[in-house]
């Protein structure tokens, strides 16, 4: 038994063991990192989402008031009260 630990294959294969498990060592830091970028990635965008549903929770409070009914009339259909006065810029 001692034979084969000193002879020339036992080396070869211990050799080849410690580079194959430094090989997986470094595949699985590569993977590890790119599930890291992934998981910052998602992470924004769920914020961002999170953001956006504030904003439209604050839209659907406010969507039947009288100031938001008016302001989406001017701004979307143009549309006026009467008797008031609207000036165009022709310069535009």
């Amino acid at each position: 038994m001692t034979k084969f630990f000193s002879s020339k294959l036992y080396k070869v294969l211990l050799v080849i063991g410690i580079i194959y498990f430094v090989y997986a060592f470094v595949l699985q830091q590569e993977k590890l990192d790119s599930y890291g970028k992934d998981k910052q990635y998602y992470q924004s965008q769920i914020e961002d989402l999170k953001n956006q549903k504030e904003e439209l929770l604050k839209i659907k409070e406010n969507i039947n008031s009288p100031e938001y009914i008016e302001e989406m009339a001017r701004e979307k259909l143009d549309m006026y009260l009467p008797n008031e006065r609207v000036y165009v810029d022709m310069s535009k």
